[in-house]
């Protein structure tokens, strides 16, 4: 599906890239020692922090969010106890579309240019940081995903910037063959 839609965007829009329209200037703002941020970093921090903590408020202590975790554990049985599938199903894929667009326009703060393929990337980086992580787990998943940025970072500040996107699927490879469950993921119980 997600092949369809870039290319279905190339062809609808063309190939050349667009320009996001800057809504916040960037100004640095210096942290001492000849270390700075901008204040469109800390904008995305602090957002990406509060719609983490939110997620994990909806899930944890929201009727919708106990629906959504019996759902996910049996359809069948979230059934027979009267939460509407298909309704929770609907708002979960809401919810994570909303949480899509948010992180869309806080890459667009860093990155004006758009393009079809500009997603590809973070979303594989994203689904490396979930499995990282251990899938369904939000706090394993926002633990992966610091796990892979420092790990970003030390690959191009010790070895070679060319090989920033590759440590992503080093580390896929190596959390799938050492703790297939991810850091904070609870391995399956086993049925005899």
């Amino acid at each position: 599906m997600s092949l369809l839609l870039e290319n279905g965007g190339q062809l609808l829009f063309g190939t050349d890239p667009k320009f996001f329209p800057q809504i916040i200037r960037a100004t640095n703002i210096p942290l001492g020692m000849g270390v700075t941020i901008s204040n469109q970093q800390v904008i995305i921090l602090v957002v990406s922090v509060a719609l983490m903590l939110g997620l994990r408020f909806i899930v944890l202590h929201t009727r919708a969010g106990k629906a959504m975790r019996a759902v996910s554990y049996s359809h069948t049985a979230a059934s027979l106890m009267g939460i509407p599938v298909d309704r929770i199903i609907t708002f979960t894929f809401v919810l994570g579309s909303m949480l899509a667009a948010a992180a869309g326009v806080l890459v667009a703060l860093q990155n004006p240019k758009i393009e079809p393929y500009m997603g590809i990337m973070p979303g594989l980086k994203a689904f490396v940081a979930a499995v990282l992580g251990g899938i369904g787990n939000i706090p394993g998943a926002v633990l992966g995903g610091l796990v892979m940025g420092v790990a970003e970072v030390m690959v191009v500040g010790y070895l070679s910037p060319t090989w920033r996107d590759a440590i992503a699927f080093v580390l896929l490879i190596l959390i799938l063959l050492v703790r297939p469950s991810g850091l904070l993921g609870q391995p399956p119980a086993e049925k005899v």
